[in-house]
């Protein structure tokens, strides 16, 4: 853990530990960081899947299926 002082707004602080049902500040703090790079992975996803990283042909690849017995439900 690494202790720190921080000036923080008192009554925004104050809303939001009770809004998140903690219990301490630092506990707000804490899961507010966590939150902001959760939030931060999420909008990288949006970048990645419009990259276009796989090129290819669905429907070619579906052609090249053997055509076989039908597979066992379980």
């Amino acid at each position: 853990m690494k202790r720190t002082n921080l000036v923080l707004d008192e009554q925004v602080l104050e809303e939001a530990t009770r809004e998140l049902g903690l219990k301490t500040y630092s506990a707000t703090v804490n899961h507010a960081l966590k939150e902001v790079l959760r939030l931060r992975r999420v909008e990288g996803l949006a970048e990645f899947w419009g990259s276009n990283l796989w090129q290819g042909d669905l429907a070619k690849m579906r052609e090249d299926r053997t055509t076989g017995k039908p597979r066992r439900r379980r």
